[in-house]
C-alpha cells in the first residue's frame, strides 16, 4: 500500500505521454488519496436536476465513504446535505430516489425539514438544542439543469464554467427535462481506466459498431485544441448552429479539466440510434433541428455527457474500490414527451446501453491485464490519444500539487 510519499514520487517521475505505473491504477494507498484529494475536494456532477421535478423529492448517492441526499425544498431550491442523522448516525434515505414531505430518520424519528432544519427530536433533555443539530450541508451548484455537490469545507471556484455551462445548456431546457431512462453498472476497473477510455475513439471502430453508425471515430472530435483548430466540418458546423442561437464553439477550462463543443454526427445523423433517425418526436427545449449534433461536456474527476436535438444523456462516475467503479447513465427526454407516442425506450437507449457494455468489458480487460507483473506503461498515440493525455496530465498535475508537503510556516 502505497504512501503520500511513494505516490508523489511516482506521479513526479512519470514519462510524459505514457501511460500510468501500476500503483497509480491499482494500489489502495492511491484510491485513497485519490478519494480524499480529488473525489472529496473537487465538484461533482450528481443528478440532471429535473430528477428532483417538485418539492419534497430526493436522490441519494455515494461518494467514498459518505453517503449524501439531495432534495428539493419548498422554496424550489436544490440543496445537498450528508445522508446522515444528527442523533446516532442513521442514513435518512436509503432509496435511491423518492419523495417525503420531510426528511425523517427511521431509527428514532427525529424529523428535518428539506432545507436541513432539525424539526422534532422525540425526549430530549432540558437544553437540547435544536438548532445545533440540523443536517449537515454538502456544497450544491444547480448549472442550467445539471446539479453538482463538493464535499470540501472549502469547494474549487466554478465561476468559470458556470456562465458557460448554463449558456450552452439554455437551448436543450433541461430544467423542462425528464428522466426517460436510468442504467447503472459496476465496471471492475479503476475510475482514471474510466475516464482514459471515454477521452479517446481510437478503440470505437474495433469496439462500438453500434455508436459508430452516428459518432465519427476522427481524433479532433474526442480532443481539440482551441476555438478555431477543428476540422472543416465542425468549424461549418458550428456557424449553422450559432446562426441558429446554438453556443457551439469549443470552450475549456485551461487546465483542461472541463470542455464544451458542440458537434456533427456522420452523415447529418440526428440522433445516437441504430436508424440514425431522432429517437423523441418531441425536441428538447428550443433546440431548432434535429440534426444539431451532440453537444460535448465534459468535467473531471466523474462526468462526460451528450446533449441532442431530440433527447441528452447525462454520464457521472463514482469510484467504489481501486479496480470497480460505478457508471450511471440517465437518458433525458421533454417532460410533455410521451412513452409508446413520442418515443420507446429500447429505441431511445440501445446505442448507448450497447456502447457503456462494450466499454465495460475493454475497462476490465484493460484493468486485468495493467495487474500482471508484466505490465509497463506504453506511448500514448498524440494523433489519437490526445483527450487521455490531457486528462492524465490533469489528474497528475493536481495530485502533485496536493501532495506536495507544504513549505513550513517561518519563525517571527
Amino acid at each position: 500500500m502505497l504512501s503520500q510519499t511513494d505516490t508523489l514520487s511516482l506521479l513526479a517521475n512519470r514519462r510524459p505521454n505514457y501511460a500510468l505505473e501500476q500503483d497509480l491504477y491499482c494500489d489502495p494507498g492511491v484510491f485513497a488519496l485519490d478519494l480524499e484529494h480529488v473525489f472529496y475536494k473537487e465538484w461533482l456532477f450528481a443528478i440532471p436536476a429535473c430528477e428532483l421535478p417538485k418539492a419534497g423529492a430526493f436522490a441519494t448517492l455515494q461518494v467514498g465513504a459518505y453517503p449524501v441526499v439531495i432534495t428539493r425544498g419548498n422554496d424550489g431550491m436544490v440543496r445537498a446535505f450528508h445522508n446522515v442523522c444528527r442523533h446516532r448516525g442513521q442514513r435518512l434515505c436509503a432509496k435511491e430516489t423518492g419523495s417525503t414531505p420531510k426528511l425523517v430518520c427511521p431509527y428514532h424519528q427525529w424529523t428535518y425539514d428539506l432545507d436541513g432544519k432539525l424539526l422534532y427530536a422525540r425526549d430530549m433533555q432540558d437544553g437540547f438544542d435544536p438548532a445545533a443539530h440540523g443536517l449537515k450541508k454538502v456544497h450544491c451548484v444547480d448549472l442550467g439543469g445539471m446539479v453538482f455537490i463538493c464535499l470540501a469545507e472549502v469547494p474549487p471556484p466554478i465561476s468559470d464554467l458556470a456562465p458557460k455551462l448554463m449558456s450552452y445548456l439554455a437551448p436543450s431546457g433541461l430544467k423542462d427535462a425528464k428522466v426517460a431512462f436510468s442504467s447503472t453498472i459496476v465496471e471492475k476497473g479503476n475510475w482514471k481506466l474510466v475516464i482514459e477510455n471515454n477521452r479517446e475513439c481510437y478503440h470505437c471502430g474495433g469496439s462500438h459498431p453500434s455508436l459508430c453508425r452516428t459518432y465519427s471515430d476522427n481524433p479532433r472530435m474526442t480532443a481539440m485544441e482551441g476555438p478555431d483548430s477543428a476540422s472543416p466540418d465542425i468549424l461549418d458546423h458550428w456557424k449553422r448552429c450559432e446562426a441558429a442561437g446554438l453556443p457551439s464553439r469549443f470552450t475549456n477550462h485551461p487546465q483542461m479539466q472541463w470542455r464544451l463543443a458542440r458537434i456533427p454526427l456522420l452523415n447529418n445523423a440526428e440522433s445516437y440510434t441504430m436508424s440514425t433517425k431522432a429517437a423523441v418526436a418531441k425536441r428538447m427545449g428550443t433546440m431548432p433541428f434535429n440534426d444539431a449534433g451532440s453537444l460535448l461536456f465534459f468535467h473531471y474527476p466523474n462526468t462526460w455527457n451528450h446533449f441532442l436535438g431530440d433527447h441528452a444523456i447525462v454520464f457521472r462516475i463514482l469510484p467504489i474500490s481501486p479496480t470497480e467503479t460505478e457508471v450511471t447513465t440517465k437518458w433525458l427526454v421533454h417532460k410533455d414527451a410521451v412513452e409508446g407516442v413520442d418515443y420507446d425506450i429500447p429505441n431511445l437507449t440501445e446505442v448507448w446501453l450497447n456502447t457503456n457494455d462494450e466499454d465495460r468489458q475493454v475497462v476490465e480487460e484493460n484493468q486485468k491485464g495493467i495487474l500482471s507483473p508484466a505490465y509497463e506503461p506504453g506511448p500514448y498515440s498524440t494523433i489519437q490519444e490526445e483527450g487521455v493525455i490531457q486528462f492524465v496530465d490533469w489528474y497528475a498535475g493536481l495530485m502533485q500539487g496536493r501532495l506536495a508537503p507544504k513549505p513550513a510556516m517561518a519563525a517571527e
